[in-house]
């Protein structure tokens, strides 16, 4: 009777194991909703805009734009169950445009050299159903970032840093349009 009851306990707690910590991820999209087109995410970033006391600098990279547009499409694809058609087949269609990126000193060393950056890139987006005719939602500034270390044994290139705030934001992104928690 005791190994009976030690074997339904661990039976038991094999089984709370395996079922996880009780949340779970669900799609925010309604079921009838399988395809989506991404738009080329356009780059309204003004770049001849004036410094003021409220921003220091303004940065810019060319072809910022393609970059994300590219990486939310791969994301698409490979980590949800939407199919990424053309706009004119698709149940709902994401636009986006870059509008902010900035890149700032993060921590210096002892000699004043900047040791670690960050990098921020914002874009503003908006989800639009095809089939109602509707936006389903608007999100402005949506921010993706990284941090690289500019000096050291893990050192990263400027691009090398652009390219993971380019993939944190398609990751955002991704979950922004597809998961409900």
């Amino acid at each position: 009777m005791k190994k009976k009851t030690v074997n339904t306990l661990l039976v038991l707690c094999f089984t709370a194991l395996a079922c996880g910590c009780g949340y779970k991820s669900g799609s925010l999209l309604p079921a009838e909703l399988k395809t989506i087109h991404i738009d080329n995410f356009t780059n309204e970033i003004n770049i001849a805009q004036e410094v003021s006391d409220k921003r220091a600098d303004y940065s810019y990279w060319p072809g910022m734009e393609r970059q994300i547009t590219l990486a939310v499409n791969d994301r698409l694809v490979y980590d949800s169950d939407l199919d990424v058609t053309s706009s004119a087949k698709a149940d709902i269609v994401l636009k986006g445009a870059l509008v902010d990126f900035r890149q700032y000193p993060l921590s210096y060393n002892d000699d004043e050299q900047v040791e670690e950056r960050r990098i921020e890139i914002y874009v503003d987006m908006e989800l639009y159903n095809n089939q109602t005719q509707e936006t389903m939602w608007t999100e402005k500034r949506f921010m993706g970032y990284s941090t690289y270390d500019v000096i050291g044994p893990d050192a990263e290139t400027e691009q090398q840093g652009i390219n993971k705030a380019v993939d944190d934001l398609a990751q955002r992104i991704l979950e922004r349009v597809t998961e409900a928690w």
